[in-house]
Order: structure tokens, then C-alpha cells, then sequence
């Protein structure tokens, strides 16, 4: 910095004012060169993106691929599937080929030291069934056992909707019952610093800070708690996808989990009786259980094959004349008639009577325990609805209540107790409305699944109530 000096010496003045020129000559400079130079970019140092939560239509995807239980039931689908070739095979042409090689040694007084000689036969024979009611039975028992296979490859499937929507949302329940805890014991932190510091100044008797200390301890253990719950809910549908589970979609804040009307809700009870796949798998069984009977009366029945054979036989023993060959061919019907079997097919007819009768039983106790469950699951949609309604509205009052109690504790007409126990009831609320959510729309599932309307389309359409 430049000081004017005012010398009485007319030099001494030159010289001062020559150089407060040059100084505001260097700042202009200077001004002008960081004027032109290019200006440093600032270090932006940006967090990474959170991951994005993956839905619940792309975990039915992982567990379909993946889950052992289900695959079982698609190999045990692929084998029920068999079941019309091989009732369709009895009614096809049968061929046979035998091939019959001798060789003999015969000891003979004619012969001095005998002889050894062969005998070979070789005959090939095709038979086709032209009456036969145990094999036409037999055709549409194999056609109904592939529908039933088909039918329990669908419950299969509806039941790995289920357990996958369930095991979803219970994740979901324990990151919100964990996310709670963790809200609830840093209030309690708070609190016992408070009632600590207040302590010390002699402002709160010993009493509170006591309280304070127990409501902490509470709140760390239910923590500890509600952090094991979350894994051990997380193995559960990590064993469906058969690999770590990936950061899931949350349920949005303000998602309608009220899905079904009134009306839809009581046409799906009343569907139920019917279309439930237990029970269209149990009256799928008692038919494939009626046919058995119509087969094994078969066994009463004469029937009618055709049956064609090309026989050659060589000998090289026949007497004196040396060895023979012998070919036959022959075609014809064979008629067999039963008769008598010793009340074998008598029997039988019987223990598959007793079948069809034990099978009428399941489909009505299946019929009856459909309308159950989905009078069940119409419970749990209307009660969970209601539930969530009611605790929205608690919520908003627990929120008012802890407000109005800090504040009384400020003005000293309420205690520290009052403000814990107001901050405890405000994170249970907000726990049970989590939970009734959850509850909602599982309820659904299992209603639309006690109908048999539960589909993949159900569980994708949830995903439009998630958020990442």
C-alpha cells in the first residue's frame, strides 16, 4: 500500500506520486491478467446414487428361476404329462420278435455214441387291440390325469405367488419396524442427555433420569431386535431367489392399498367354491378316480385282438431224412372271454369304488375350505383397511400429543416421563400402520388366490405402488 507523502520538498513529491501510478498501474495489470486467466474449475466431490430398489415383479422372476420347490413341481408336471402316451400305447399295435436257440445232445441205442444236433426257432408277431374297454378307459383316465398335473403345476405356481408377495412385504415390515427403532432409541439418546444435563443442575429428581436410563435400555434392545428379525426375514426370500437379496422398492407413503371394492371382494368369495384350484383339482381327481372304475369293470368284458405272426423254425434232427426248416405265416382275430379269475377284478372294482367315494369327500371338504379362506382373506382386506384408516388418523394424533407435550414440558405442566411415554406411543403407531399396510395387501393376494384369479399380473401391478 501506497502512502501520499507530503514532503515540502517538490522531489520528494514527484517521487510519491510516481510511485502511487505505479501501484495502480500493477493492481490493473494484475486485475486484467486474472480477468483473462482461466478460472479453476471448484472439486465437485458428488456422494454416489443409492441403489435402486428392485420390485416385486423382478423378484417373481428370480424365485420362478430359482426356487427349488417349484421346480420340483414343474419335474412333477413333466411326468403326470406321460400319463396319455402311455394309456395311448395299449391301444396302438404291439410287435414282438423271439428268437429261440437249442442246441441237443441225444444218447440213443439207433445211434451208436449218439448225436448233437440244433433246433432254432425265431418268430416275429404283431397284435392290435380291436375290443378292449380297459384300454379305451384307460385313454381318458390319462387325458384327465394330464389336466390334473396341469392343475397342480398351476398351484404350484400360485402358491410361489404367494410366498414370494409374503416374504416381499415382510422385509419390507422389518426395514420400517428397524427404521423405527433406530428413530426411537436416538430419541431416547436425547432424552437421557437431557434428563442427564437436567440432573446435574438439580432441575429433575433422580426418579426421571432413572425412567430415562430404563427407556433407553428398551429401546436399544428392541432395536437389536428388530435388526435380527430383518435378517432372518431376509434368508427366507433369499432361500426363493437362491442368491443375496437385492436393495427391494419401498411401499410409497402415500400408496392406496385398497385394491378391491365391496363388490369385488364379495364376488370373489362367492367364486371360490368353484374356481379355487384345490377345488378343480379335487374334482379332477374324482374323475380320473371314476374312469379307474370303468377300468377295472373292464375286466369283466371279453375282448378282440388281431394277430399276425411269421414264424421259421430249423431242426436238424428229424429222423432219418436229416434236418428240416419250417416258416409259417398267419393272420387272424383272437377272441379271449374272461371267465373266471378267482374275484380278482370283483375286488379291485371295489377298492376303486371306495377311491371315488374317498375323492367325492376331499372335493367337498376342498369346496368348503375355499369358501373359508376367502371369507378369511375378506376378513383380513376389510379389517386391514379399516386398521389403516383408523391408525393414519392416530398417527396425526400422536404427532399433535408429543408436540403438546414438549411444549407442557417447557412451561413445566408436564414431566419427562409424559414426553417419553408420548415418544414411545408415536413410534408404535407409526409401526402398526406399517404393518396394517402390509397386511392389506397380502390380504388381497390371498383372497384373489382363494378365487383362482391370482396371476403374475397381480403381483406386477403392485409394483406401481413402490418406490426406490
Amino acid at each position: 500500500m501506497f502512502a501520499l507523502n507530503r514532503s515540502p520538498s517538490r522531489s520528494g513529491w514527484r517521487l510519491s506520486v510516481l510511485a502511487l501510478c505505479l501501484g495502480l498501474g500493477l493492481g490493473l495489470a494484475a486485475g486484467a491478467w486474472a480477468q483473462d486467466a482461466p478460472a479453476a474449475a471448484p472439486v465437485q466431490v458428488t456422494a454416489p446414487p443409492p441403489p435402486r430398489g428392485i420390485g416385486l415383479g423382478a423378484i417373481l422372476d428370480l424365485a420362478r428361476a430359482n426356487d427349488a420347490q417349484y421346480a420340483a413341481a414343474v419335474a412333477t408336471a413333466e411326468g403326470g404329462r406321460e400319463k396319455l402316451p402311455q394309456a395311448q400305447a395299449a391301444n396302438l399295435p404291439s410287435i414282438n420278435a423271439t428268437y429261440n436257440p437249442k442246441r441237443s445232445n441225444n444218447r440213443s441205442s439207433e445211434y451208436s455214441g449218439g448225436r448233437s444236433f440244433n433246433a432254432n426257432s425265431a418268430a416275429l408277431t404283431i397284435t392290435q387291440a380291436l375290443i378292449r374297454p380297459a384300454n379305451w378307459a384307460g385313454t381318458d383316465q390319462g387325458e384327465l390325469q394330464v389336466q390334473l398335473a396341469e392343475q397342480q403345476l398351476q398351484l404350484a405356481a400360485q402358491d410361489l405367488l404367494l410366498r414370494v408377495s409374503r416374504g416381499y412385504f415382510d422385509v419390507l415390515q422389518a426395514q420400517d419396524d428397524l427404521a423405527a427403532a433406530v428413530a426411537q432409541q436416538d430419541a431416547m439418546v436425547q432424552q437421557l442427555a437431557q434428563t442427564k444435563r437436567a440432573l446435574e443442575v438439580g432441575t429433575v429428581p433422580i426418579t426421571d433420569f432413572n425412567e430415562a436410563q430404563g427407556r433407553h435400555d428398551i429401546a436399544v434392545a428392541q432395536r437389536i431386535a428388530a435388526a435380527n428379525e430383518l435378517e432372518s426375514k431376509k434368508r427366507v426370500l433369499e432361500r426363493y431367489i437362491a442368491q443375496p437379496l437385492p436393495p427391494l422398492a419401498r411401499l410409497g407413503a402415500s400408496a392406496n392399498v385398497d385394491l378391491l371394492t365391496p363388490e369385488m371382494q364379495r364376488q370373489l368369495v362367492a367364486d371360490a367354491s368353484s374356481n379355487a384350484l384345490q377345488v378343480q383339482i379335487g374334482r379332477t381327481t374324482s374323475q380320473v378316480a371314476e374312469k379307474e372304475i370303468s377300468r377295472r369293470e373292464a375286466g369283466h368284458y371279453p375282448t378282440l385282438d388281431l394277430v399276425g405272426t411269421v414264424r421259421d423254425d430249423r431242426n436238424q434232427n428229424y429222423g432219418q431224412f436229416g434236418g428240416s426248416n419250417t416258416r409259417e405265416a398267419s393272420i387272424g382275430v383272437e377272441l379271449t372271454v374272461p371267465i373266471y379269475q378267482g374275484g380278482l377284478v370283483s375286488s379291485r372294482t371295489r377298492e376303486a369304488i371306495a377311491d371315488r367315494n374317498r375323492a367325492l369327500q376331499e372335493l367337498s371338504n376342498a369346496q368348503r375350505q375355499a369358501t373359508l379362506d376367502a371369507e378369511q382373506a375378506q376378513l383380513g382386506v376389510q379389517s386391514g383397511s379399516a386398521l389403516t384408516q383408523a391408525l393414519k388418523q392416530a398417527l396425526i394424533s400422536s404427532e399433535t400429543q408429543l408436540r403438546s407435550t414438549q411444549r407442557g414440558l417447557q412451561v413445566g405442566v408436564r414431566t419427562r416421563v409424559d414426553v417419553l411415554n408420548a415418544e414411545q406411543q408415536l413410534y408404535a403407531t407409526r409401526k402398526d400402520l406399517a404393518a396394517a399396510r402390509y397386511k392389506t395387501l397380502v390380504a388381497t393376494l390371498q383372497l384373489k388366490a382363494a378365487a383362482g384369479t391370482l396371476a403374475d399380473t397381480d403381483l406386477r401391478a403392485l409394483d406401481a405402488l413402490l418406490t426406490d
